[in-house]
């Protein structure tokens, strides 16, 4: 794990799960992962990157469900990108989630050790660059708004 000092922050050791998926399918594979993870962090869980959609190729060489293929074809696909802290088995079973919901017979999956950065709660309150100090941005959910109201 990363050893690093700082009263600003602290890390956390996990895994960063990266998977390709058609579009239509990545609501159903991070459903089933939030069955085994709620994808925590801090004040929030859920925590999830979708990128937009890009494409992905590839060839069935015949030797799986599929018939040979003569050139690579192309699928529109997004990036699943998510931090798990879970370890062992649970993270096998995190595993076995995604595989399950993906519709490909051989899902790309990458995975790889890494460490999360965790704010320390309380800390910057009063800075100017955070949402809250500054006026509402395009990007900010509707919830998060000034404008709202409280109950």
């Amino acid at each position: 794990m990363m050893s690093l000092a700082s009263n600003r922050f602290t890390t956390e050791p996990g895994h960063l799960v990266m998977i390709e998926v058609p579009q239509e399918a990545m609501a159903r594979v991070r459903d089933a992962i939030l069955e085994i993870d709620p994808l925590a962090q801090g004040d929030y869980d859920r925590v999830a990157f979708t990128s937009a959609a890009g494409v992905q190729q590839f060839r069935a060489l015949g030797t799986g469900r599929n018939r040979a293929t003569q050139n690579a074809v192309t699928v529109p696909c997004v990036d699943l990108r998510l931090f798990t802290a879970l370890q062992g088995l649970d993270l096998a079973r995190l595993v076995e989630a995604a595989y399950h919901a993906h519709p490909y017979e051989e899902p790309v999956i990458f995975m790889t050790a890494t460490t999360r950065m965790r704010h320390v709660p309380g800390l910057d309150e009063d800075n100017p660059n955070r949402f809250w100090n500054r006026p509402d941005a395009d990007w900010l959910p509707k919830d998060h708004r000034a404008d709202r109201t409280v109950d």
